[in-house]
């Protein structure tokens, strides 16, 4: 039997890369998923291959009412219910500290942060109603151990950690559980560019135990076990889906 077999979840995120595996990943498991990001050919391409009734969401997370509005549509279509929330959706940076602009920090704490914040405080007076939820959001290694060029990145990383940690002790109590995973290097469009510059794969393969780099749908099923009932002990947890690499002494030196 399919372990979400009968309920919904919301990905943002959703149009590539490691959302759009989370959402075929949560849709394989039996759940009905509302896909959220700003392109909705992507969203629709997705949702194409999906088998459970998938709803498509065009949002700008980046704005003051998407994620409300996105919470909305997904809550409306889905008669008012949510099991599941997937804060996917973020931008990166990579750049020496001391040249970041504030536009560029407001950026990333708009879409990084911000979005996650309010698409969570959205979606929480359901999940409340119903005793039961699991809110699970996409962090890095870097919000655990820090890299060169990624402070922003970085703070808007360890920001959603805290986030968890909180939702965690707040919410618990009334049956809604927060975690995230916290993936590494993973073969993403994200990654093709960097990793292809001399010498930077064979740097980056050399911190991994695994020596290989993860892929989306390893992430995904970490995400899945999270939104299942075989996690239902765990809460409040960083979760690191990265071979191993958040264990190395000098993370990402030449990267």
């Amino acid at each position: 039997m399919s372990v979400l077999a009968g309920r919904t979840a919301l990905v943002t995120g959703a149009g590539r890369g490691i959302g759009a595996a989370i959402a075929r990943a949560l849709d394989a498991a039996g759940a009905r998923v509302a896909l959220v990001a700003r392109t909705e050919s992507e969203l629709r391409a997705v949702a194409a291959g999906l088998a459970h009734d998938p709803l498509v969401v065009p949002a700008d997370l980046g704005s003051a009412d998407g994620p409300g509005a996105a919470a909305h549509a997904a809550l409306e279509a889905f008669g008012g219910r949510l099991d599941v929330l997937v804060n996917n959706a973020a931008t990166m940076l990579r750049k020496d500290s001391d040249t970041v602009t504030i536009e560029e920090l407001d950026r990333l704490w708009v879409v990084n942060v911000r979005s996650a914040l309010l698409l969570t405080a959205a979606v929480l007076p359901a999940m409340v109603d119903r005793k039961a939820g699991s809110i699970i959001s996409i962090s890095s290694i870097s919000g655990l151990r820090g890299a060169p060029r990624r402070s922003i990145y970085a703070a808007t990383k360890a920001a959603l950690d805290g986030m968890t940690r909180a939702l965690a002790m707040e919410y618990g109590p009334r049956g809604i559980r927060a975690n995230c995973v916290a993936p590494g290097v993973v073969e993403t469009a994200m990654w093709k560019e960097n990793l292809a510059k001399p010498g930077v794969a064979d740097a980056v393969l050399d911190l991994i135990p695994t020596r290989r780099l993860s892929t989306p749908e390893e992430v995904a099923d970490v995400v899945v076990f999270l939104a299942s009932d075989a996690a239902r002990a765990i809460t409040g947890e960083v979760i690191s889906a990265d071979g191993g690499i958040h264990g190395t002494v000098n993370l990402w030196p030449k990267v």
